[in-house]
């Protein structure tokens, strides 16, 4: 699936820019507080506006602190999946079910210096993992290709039946980086600039879309994919 970041749109013209791109499966929106990162970029009237103004299933990536107190909102805002940091939260486990209570899937995101390993078992709790494959904060950062490794140990425990879950990148995802992702497991690809720089932001889509197919076919021929 690709999820297009309106982090790299015209903020004046958010509808338009979801119209752009049709034929994404999600609509990828950061929201920053300039506390967890050094960012401020949008929050959760944007949000309620950009819900109205779209079909498409809006992918709430929650770059804050207190999330446990704030990400529900997004739920019920109308967001499809709900994704938290969990550098940042006080209780992850409280957080997603109360998400999913609200009505959206709910996801875990970890920064690129983030271990996997420790939140195996909690992540049997959440409907996405969100793998941020730059520092957040920004967009336009280079790939950081040091983190795929979380990808696939996840992909592994996805195909085992350990978990059940999407497997999300976030980070310098273009034409040169997507195969390499999708070869390691990932499923839910975050796009900003490599679909809004593009003169045609759809097309942009569709192309990313098939390179992750070639990509996600060489990883079922080496690891699978359940």
């Amino acid at each position: 699936m690709i999820a297009p970041s309106i982090l790299s749109a015209d903020f004046a013209h958010l509808a338009d820019a979801a119209d752009s791109v049709s034929r994404a499966d999600w609509l990828h929106v950061d929201v920053m507080d300039n506390h967890f990162v050094p960012n401020l970029t949008l929050g959760l009237p944007v949000v309620k506006s950009l819900h109205k103004a779209t079909d498409l299933p809006l992918d709430c990536h929650l770059m804050i602190t207190d999330p446990d107190r704030w990400a529900p909102g997004y739920a019920e805002a109308g967001a499809a999946n709900v994704t938290f940091h969990v550098e940042a939260a006080a209780n992850p486990i409280q957080t997603a079910r109360a998400i999913r209570s609200a009505g959206a899937l709910a996801g875990l995101s970890l920064k690129p210096g983030t271990a996997l390993d420790p939140y195996f078992e909690i992540l049997k709790e959440f409907d996405t993992l969100l793998i941020m494959s730059v520092e957040p904060g920004f967009g336009g950062q280079a790939f950081m290709p040091e983190v795929l490794g979380k990808v696939t140990a996840a992909r592994r425990a996805v195909n085992a039946g350990h978990l059940r879950l999407f497997i999300e990148i976030d980070g310098g995802i273009g034409e040169d980086t997507i195969v390499q992702a999708a070869e390691a497991g990932v499923d839910v690809f975050v796009a900003g600039s490599a679909v809004y720089a593009a003169d045609d932001p759809d097309r942009a889509v569709t192309r990313l879309r098939e390179l992750a197919r070639d990509g996600m076919a060489r990883c079922e021929a080496e690891i699978g994919r359940g």
